[in-house]
């Protein structure tokens, strides 16, 4: 199997990436692996349809640091391979990591996903699906019932009332900005200084306010979907339980959370069930779901991160878990070719 893993840029991926450790199985499982950055796809005055890709010059690393190190020096082997040579396509670069300073990178990811479908190669997550999610509003897609109360506005008095309105305090965050970036708590206290917070989560765009959980002073879960369902492997769950530190109410990794295992509840399973049908439908392969309570507070489809946690904590190679899941698929159209749709693909074992 030939797997190209497209990333933001690969000089500023990190080994500690899930999407390293999945290249790190895939080669220990004897398959290729390639990386190339958004803006490495190029279309030919023939369709001829190509990118310019990194590949190991081995397969055997034992660590992702040692294989990053490879790729993002001259010991990697640079190529020029047709996007036909790919059996699949992982998307795994994050849009908004590029909305500010590259802002023609945002969804090349996507676009160019779109043209690989075209070609008959397999991408994951589906690029259709992901033109949906692209920033937080997609979480107005679920059901009500496991969302916090929240609005998408410009309007700063709607703003304002939505924060007078909601006696815990407030979450506020643009709708396009990932890491925990311009994330504010307003509380009673805050609220003299609610202009200035406001300006700020608006610079980028519209804002996403959210009631505040209680229950988030602690931390939130983030629980792995793999083609729709909870992955689970010998009876283990991958889950990570985040915790912030204190002083701060962000619990993102990338932000300074601190992981702990992860114990899967009945209302997880619950929102598990409810999410489904629509991550089903968008062809949503592999996901990360910010659970708090009984409540989704997002839901990850652009490089969900944090798989490697899961596997320190129980032990099980999750990675492992998604490879193998994208062996059989691949087998599935082999056996099967025109059968089934890239979505239909994206969540068949």
């Amino acid at each position: 199997m030939r797997i190209a893993f497209v990333v933001n840029d690969i000089r500023t991926e990190w080994a500690d990436y899930t999407t390293t450790h999945l290249a790190r199985v895939a080669l220990a499982r004897g398959h290729e692996t390639y990386h190339l950055s958004v803006g490495d796809f190029s279309l030919g005055p023939n369709e001829d349809f190509h990118v310019t890709a990194r590949r190991p010059p081995r397969h055997n690393y034992r660590s992702p640091h040692t294989l990053l190190r490879d790729l993002q020096s001259d010991a990697s082997v640079v190529e020029r391979v047709p996007i036909e040579a790919f059996d699949v396509v992982l998307l795994r670069n994050d849009p908004a990591e590029d909305l500010v300073e590259r802002p023609w990178a945002r969804l090349a990811g996507v676009n160019f996903g779109r043209l690989c479908v075209g070609r008959n190669v397999m991408v994951f997550n589906d690029p259709d699906g992901l033109a949906h999610a692209v920033n937080k509003i997609y979480l107005h897609a679920f059901p009500s019932e496991i969302r916090p109360r929240s609005i998408v506005t410009r309007n700063r008095d709607e703003i304002r009332a939505f924060v007078h309105e909601s006696p815990q305090g407030a979450v506020l965050k643009p709708i396009a900005g990932s890491g925990g970036a311009r994330v504010f708590l307003v509380e009673e206290q805050d609220r003299r200084n609610i202009n200035q917070i406001i300006d700020a989560v608006l610079a980028d765009g519209y804002a996403l306010a959210q009631e505040y959980l209680p229950e988030a002073e602690s931390g939130d879960t983030r629980l792995f979907l793999l083609n729709g369902e909870i992955m689970e492997s010998h009876g283990k769950i991958a889950a990570v339980r985040r915790e912030c530190q204190e002083g701060d109410l962000r619990s993102n990794l990338s932000a300074g959370g601190v992981a702990r295992p992860g114990q899967i509840t009945d209302a997880m399973r619950r929102i598990a069930d409810a999410v489904r049908p629509r991550l089903v439908r968008d062809g949503m392969f592999l996901v990360g779901v910010d659970i708090v309570g009984d409540k989704v507070l997002e839901i990850n489809v652009f490089s969900p991160g944090g798989l490697n946690a899961a596997e320190d904590f129980t032990g099980i190679d999750f990675f492992a878990v998604v490879i193998a899941a994208l062996e059989r698929k691949v087998e599935l159209k082999s056996a099967s070719p025109g059968a089934f749709s890239n979505v239909e693909l994206a969540t068949r074992y």
